[in-house]
């Protein structure tokens, strides 16, 4: 896979030894600064929620399936290979249970559009409908959208702790860097479980 494909969060030491498994209710902590900090997750150990299966995002026309997704050996999170689905970080809370829920996918490719393509654009109220494996729907409002270089990702505020159930949508974004073959950004969607 070509390394522009990637949502290369490396930048922002990811390691895939270094995911930390942390109760889901502590004090979510500052933005990361450097040397950055690892990607922290809810406890998978007490899930309680199903695997998400669909993804629906109306304002900006996503309709995609939610395969399970992981990081590379550099610790990149890597969206799946269908450039027209979105994915789900499985070593991370499923969405509905309490923490940051992430979704990652594309913005592009060669050939054009990717299933993010138009992330960005969201904005507060906007939803973002997860269909689960039980039949079950989720539906999470839009509370702000982020843009971070990967050189600077706010790791922590992403993959931190959170006391409720809430879900990111990260994507690529900014300008293209032609010699390294990769976006210098990451656009970051949050989102807090509708009541």
């Amino acid at each position: 896979m070509p390394a522009r494909a990637r949502l290369a969060l490396a930048a922002v030491g990811v390691t895939a030894g270094a995911v930390a498994l942390l109760s889901p209710t502590p004090a979510t902590p500052a933005r990361a600064a450097a040397p950055p900090a690892p990607v922290v997750v809810a406890d998978t150990a007490t899930a309680t929620a199903p695997a998400p299966v669909r993804v629906r995002v109306p304002a900006i026309g996503v309709d995609s399936p939610v395969p399970a997704i992981g990081v590379d050996g550099d610790g990149a999170l890597v969206p799946p290979a269908d450039f027209t689905r979105a994915g789900w970080f499985a070593a991370g809370p499923a969405p509905g249970e309490t923490g940051p829920a992430v979704l990652a996918g594309h913005v592009d490719d060669r050939s054009g559009p990717a299933v993010f393509f138009r992330l960005e654009e969201l904005s507060a109220g906007d939803e973002v409908v997860v269909d689960r494996a039980d039949g079950s729907q989720v539906t999470f409002t839009v509370t702000r959208v982020a843009a971070y270089p990967k050189t600077d990702f706010a790791t922590a505020e992403v993959y931190g702790p959170t006391a409720d159930a809430q879900l990111r949508l990260i994507t690529c974004g900014g300008e293209f860097d032609r010699d390294r073959r990769s976006y210098t950004d990451n656009v970051v969607v949050y989102a807090r479980l509708s009541s």
